[in-house]
């Protein structure tokens, strides 16, 4: 099994304030384990904010200022001090992973002074910090049916409001979120 883009959608009865009605995108699984980012659970921190904070400066003016408008995410409770910035652009930075033909993931600060720029990917998601799993960790989470998994659809990820997130992932397995149990059980 491989849930590298695919969607662990938090089930109700999985109760961790970091994940309560999450949706994680997966960036990678392997046999070491996975890890993902969490692309629902806003802080109170916007895109241009998280920039001033850090002082990062750009060489290009501002062209879309609205897009630092953006709340950051909290990617997960790993590393909440590093960035990872999910996007669709297909340019060259110096740390990025590429998911799919469509979605890299950049670790790297070469992308910061783009964001806002006429050079910034034109989908993008900031987050601050990741979820990750050990070796066999979500497997046994996906047995105890943590989680429900899906293909990713990166509508969900770069343009449905955040607060719908959860239940248009939902959706997309045919299932009303109001149907799904908080009861734990196996047939």
């Amino acid at each position: 099994m491989n849930l590298t883009n695919h969607f662990l959608v938090a089930m109700p009865s999985l109760q961790d304030p970091h994940f309560k009605r999450s949706v994680v995108y997966v960036c990678e699984h392997n046999d070491e384990g996975a890890m993902g980012i969490v692309i629902n659970l806003p802080i109170e921190v916007s895109v241009g904010s998280m920039l001033d904070q850090i002082e990062v400066e750009r060489d290009l003016p501002l062209a879309h200022p609205d897009s630092l408008k953006k709340p950051v995410m909290l990617g997960g409770p790993v590393a909440g001090d590093r960035g990872f910035i999910l996007h669709n652009s297909k340019a060259s930075y110096s740390s990025s992973l590429n998911v799919t033909d469509d979605i890299q993931m950049t670790t790297s600060k070469d992308i910061l002074p783009l964001l806002g720029t006429k050079d910034e990917p034109s989908k993008y998601l900031v987050a601050l910090g990741y979820a990750g799993w050990t070796a066999g960790q979500l497997e046994q989470e996906l047995a105890e049916n943590s989680w429900l998994t899906m293909e990713a659809d990166p509508v969900v990820v770069f343009e449905t409001p955040i607060s719908e997130r959860w239940d248009k992932a939902v959706a997309k397995l045919g299932i009303h979120s109001a149907n799904l149990s908080s009861e734990v059980g196996h047939s």
